[in-house]
């Protein structure tokens, strides 16, 4: 059952990956990833289709939020997000997505308030849509190829491997953390913590 309009959630976060098994554990799904742990840490699961995304309901500190895999692919993300909070009017400011990145190191997180889509793909799609970069993210270190010719698309679409899976299970675990802080207690209060 979904929220009644006087019961509207308060915050979507969308975790941006690509459907698929295939896909399932490169980094470029770490984000499907955080939201399919956070959901289990929070009790619910992220199966109800809706807005061309898997979706779950939860509470977090009082506040319901709204938990989202789009399942439009990576380069299209922004038609999910828009159509959810387009629903239930939700601002860009209380929208939180939750994205990889190489240009972090695996195993480091990086918030962020708002700011430009630095070349990713589905932050693209999702300004785009948007009208607007004013909404927080949380962006999860990937790290760069070992070599400069070697190329971004099939590195992200790749596997890490060795103590780059373990920093970057770790990274994971840590996002689940700060959604929860963000919501609670505010990005500036997330950015101190995890930045």
């Amino acid at each position: 059952m979904f929220f009644k309009s006087k019961e509207r959630p308060q915050w979507l976060v969308a975790f941006l990956g690509n459907p698929g098994d295939m896909y399932r554990d490169t980094r470029h799904n770490v984000g499907f990833r955080a939201g399919e742990l956070l959901a289990s840490e929070l009790g619910v699961s992220l199966k109800k289709m809706k807005f061309s995304a898997k979706t779950a309901q939860c509470n977090i500190a009082g506040q319901k939020v709204f938990l989202m895999l789009p399942q439009t692919y990576m380069n299209r993300s922004g038609d999910a997000v828009y159509m959810a909070a387009k629903n239930f009017r939700i601002l860009p400011e209380h929208i939180l997505v939750v994205t990889d990145e190489t240009n972090i190191e695996p195993g480091r997180i990086r918030i962020r308030r708002r700011g430009s889509a630095g070349g990713h793909n589905g932050l693209k799609s999702i300004i785009m849509r948007l009208g607007s970069e004013d909404f927080p993210r949380i962006k999860i270190g990937v790290g760069l190829p070992p070599h400069p010719e070697y190329e971004l698309a099939d590195w992200v679409l790749g596997k890490p491997s060795g103590k780059d899976a373990k920093a970057v299970q770790d990274a994971i675990a840590k996002t689940a953390q700060a959604v929860q802080v963000i919501i609670s207690d505010g990005v500036d209060a997330a950015m101190g913590q995890f930045n």
